[in-house]
């Protein structure tokens, strides 16, 4: 589509951290750029994963980083479970490595690893052993990748403790919480998703972070508030373009990380507009927009005018056919039809 490829004006992503000596820059390249600063500051982070050497550079984001730092990004087969229990490893005897998997759809391949392994060595030796520990997975769509290689999973994760999960959105987001992940002491799951990569935002050239657990008002508004992950926070700013023409203004709140999560920023905006809808990237059942909607019912309830609505996937796994893709995937047409139930119009 079209608009994928077009500059985000400052206007629709507004990053709190100043206004001056932004550059533009990609999505894939803020990855790639916060990658190369933390292998350029700190010795001990290295870069494994498959495709990081192949011409496209897994999507763009690591292109000519196993050029500039040999032996320290390096290409590996396809032995994700194994490469996992490599990198957790090496995490726990003081190294910081930043593991690219490539797919989401994969990451269950490694569940032991994650999940009782990385996400629970510090526990298990009362904090005396970190295990800084960055694991890149893409979410991704279209091309037919279908069943198998388009799901989003970050719902899943969300439930271990011991893992923190970052959903940048922005390029700004893209570097800074990059960086912030790989200096936090503990295993983190940055879920990208493939549409984002082309993207443009402003971006500062120093190295800089974006604090763990702590969300962003996308834009300001007092008739309804549009929770979004993801790619979903794009889809929350056209869809509110659409709904100002109609009177009613959506604030967009970004979690940016969705654990921990920015519980504070979400309930407050809940109880300016009275109205709460929730756009994820996952499918309904069990997603992320669930826990958010309890959170609302749990700690908003008075403020709350009206139910929450969810816009999530379907509980079917994605289709292969273009067609069946474009009725499968939700976006703008569902958040504007859900503002509007919301606000009795």
């Amino acid at each position: 589509m079209p608009w994928t490829k077009v500059l985000i004006d400052k206007s629709d992503l507004e990053d709190t951290l100043g206004k001056q000596g932004l550059r533009g820059l990609s999505y894939r390249d803020a990855l790639r750029e916060a990658q190369r600063q933390l292998l350029e500051t700190d010795p001990s982070v290295f870069l494994i994963g498959e495709g990081i050497d192949d011409p496209g550079g897994v999507f763009g984001s690591t292109v000519g980083l196993h050029k500039e730092f040999p032996g320290r990004v390096m290409d590996m087969p396809i032995a994700e479970n194994g490469l996992t229990g490599i990198a957790a490893g090496a995490a726990m005897a003081g190294m910081r490595p930043v593991f690219i998997h490539m797919r989401v759809d994969f990451l269950p391949m490694c569940m032991d690893m994650i999940v009782n392994h990385a996400a629970k060595w510090s526990y298990m030796t009362g904090g005396r052993v970190g295990v800084p520990l960055v694991i890149r997975s893409i979410t991704g769509r279209g091309w037919g990748s279908a069943a198998q290689h388009s799901q989003a999973l970050h719902a899943m994760f969300a439930h271990v403790p011991g893992l923190k999960i970052i959903m940048p959105a922005s390029p700004y987001d893209a570097k800074g919480l990059m960086i912030a992940a790989s200096e936090d002491g503990n295993p983190v799951l940055c879920f990208e998703h493939r549409w984002l990569y082309d993207f443009t935002g402003y971006v500062p050239a120093e190295k800089y972070s974006v604090p763990l657990g702590k969300g962003v008002i996308r834009r300001e508004g007092r008739s309804v508030t549009i929770v979004a992950l993801s790619l979903m926070v794009y889809e929350a700013v056209k869809a509110a373009r659409e709904l100002a023409a109609e009177g009613i203004e959506a604030e967009i709140v970004d979690p940016r990380t969705i654990k921990p999560l920015d519980e504070e920023i979400i309930l407050s905006s809940v109880k300016k507009t009275g109205r709460l809808i929730v756009a994820d990237t996952g499918s309904r059942t069990g997603s992320f927009a669930s826990h958010i909607a309890s959170l609302a019912a749990e700690k908003a309830w008075s403020d709350l005018k009206a139910p929450v609505r969810l816009v999530c996937m379907p509980d079917v796994p994605v289709p292969a056919s273009p067609a069946l893709e474009n009725a499968y995937y939700r976006g703008k047409a569902e958040i504007c039809a859900a503002a509007r139930e919301l606000c009795g119009i």
